[in-house]
């Protein structure tokens, strides 16, 4: 848990996407007040004037500081936001203007991290910070950006993906999705899912099976703790106790307990239900299946334990929740 405030500077220039903008500075704000003992985090609008910058919207945004102004100051998280053009054909294409590239170049280093929202992905690979990485960018100028950077390895599917000091995230709205993934990495799991609920973003994106919701898919740091969470997701109806979840990571259940709390910032018990839950919203947004059905193959085992589940995880009930988000064809 950070002990003092983090600076995150979002870039803007003329045409930049409103909500590559808005959308993490929104949520970095829910962040202050569903958390507000911890010390939070201080976002700075940055681009080359203090001059009103126009965005793709046409709303006017007003920078807080020049990118001169902050050429020598630590920042904790850099954000970049994307631009597209639009033909008379609607083929889009993104944005990478050489000035703003300049200075995200410059930038990069005084950050502990980058990030870049939607076709931002461009502009850090402009800069040559996406070499020999995975990354992702919205799915309309993923072909661009891999014709462009061969070095750089595109998947468009996942929500976003994590590169050492480097995310990128997939198209607009994805800003959210991103910017509650690095709230998870510095405040944990629970702080992010408090936030996420303010959003009203715990309704699963009709989506890839890799794009995933971070309070189900917390950050982790370890590739021993990546392969726990995929064969918990993949043995949902196993028991799944901290002793059968310890034998398998070759473990202590004490060590085993320590890792999750450091790393996820939750319980083994507790992830496993997070899981389970995850799997159960989907199929009541899916499916006609009774509770019943859902609740043993999403290893509940009964209705009641779904329902309890359900009660702590979302604050609703299964029946409530699938006649608000069932998908109608």
């Amino acid at each position: 848990m950070p002990t003092r405030e983090r600076s995150v500077v979002v870039v803007l220039f003329e045409g930049v996407d409103l909500l590559d903008v808005t959308g993490p500075a929104e949520v970095f704000a829910l962040l202050k007040r569903e958390s507000p003992r911890t010390p939070g985090v201080q976002v700075t609008l940055a681009a080359e004037s203090l001059e009103p910058v126009t965005t793709a919207a046409g709303v006017r945004v007003l920078p807080d500081a020049t990118f001169h102004d902050l050429a020598a100051q630590k920042i904790d998280t850099l954000i970049v936001p994307g631009s597209v053009d639009v033909d008379d054909h609607q083929r889009v294409t993104a944005r990478t203007d050489p000035a703003v590239v300049s200075w995200v170049k410059r930038l990069a280093p005084q950050a502990r991290r980058v990030a870049s929202v939607c076709v931002g992905a461009h502009l850090l690979a402009a800069a040559g910070l996406l070499d020999g990485k995975r990354v992702t960018t919205h799915w309309s100028t993923a072909a661009q950006l891999a014709a462009d950077f061969p070095a750089v390895e595109v998947d468009a599917d996942p929500i976003f993906i994590r590169e050492g000091n480097v995310w990128t995230g997939a198209g607009i709205t994805a800003c959210l999705d991103l910017s509650l993934a690095l709230i998870a990495e510095d405040y944990g799991e629970a702080v992010a899912l408090r936030v996420a609920r303010q959003l009203v973003m715990y309704l699963k994106r009709p989506s890839g099976q890799s794009q995933f919701s971070v309070p189900i898919e917390p950050v982790s740091t370890t590739l021993r703790m990546d392969d726990l969470r995929h064969h918990i997701t993949q043995h949902l109806t196993a028991p799944l106790t901290i002793a059968d979840l310890a034998e398998y990571a070759h473990v202590s259940e004490r060590q085993l307990t320590r890792v999750f709390k450091t790393e996820l910032g939750t319980t083994p018990a507790a992830y496993v239900e997070s899981a389970r839950v995850e799997v159960a919203r989907n199929q009541l947004e899916t499916t006609d299946d009774t509770l019943e059905r859902v609740a043993s193959s999403c290893g509940f085992g009964t209705t009641d334990t779904l329902i309890r589940a359900f009660r702590r995880k979302l604050d609703t009930t299964p029946t409530e929740y699938r006649n608000r988000f069932r998908h109608t064809t």
